[in-house]
């Protein structure tokens, strides 16, 4: 009998290139879940205890702000994004055909 293995994407997030594409494809999605796990991922890549030094959050604020249906404050979002090395910008949404 084969034994399955839980997914877990820290175990990919190995190069800045990496985790920014993986940021990206999370913004993009209509589900701000998704977003909020793609950075917790991140931050589990990078250390839990290390990101909240760096954001001056408490590690169970980190936990709760990362938590799926957590509405985090903008403030605390881009302390996160900066604490992990990345920045966000902005594009115009691509024409869409009628």
């Amino acid at each position: 009998m084969k034994k399955l293995v839980a997914f877990d994407a820290a175990e990919y997030l190995d190069s800045e290139e990496v985790i920014a594409e993986y940021l990206n494809v999370a913004l993009a999605s209509e589900h701000p879940d998704l977003f909020l796990q793609a950075i917790a991922d991140v931050a589990k890549a990078r250390g839990m205890a290390q990101l909240a030094k760096d954001t001056g959050l408490g590690r169970e604020s980190l936990y709760k702000a990362l938590t799926p249906g957590a509405k985090p404050r903008y403030d605390t979002v881009l302390k996160l994004i900066r604490a992990l090395g990345m920045e966000m910008h902005m594009s115009p949404l691509s024409a869409k055909p009628n």
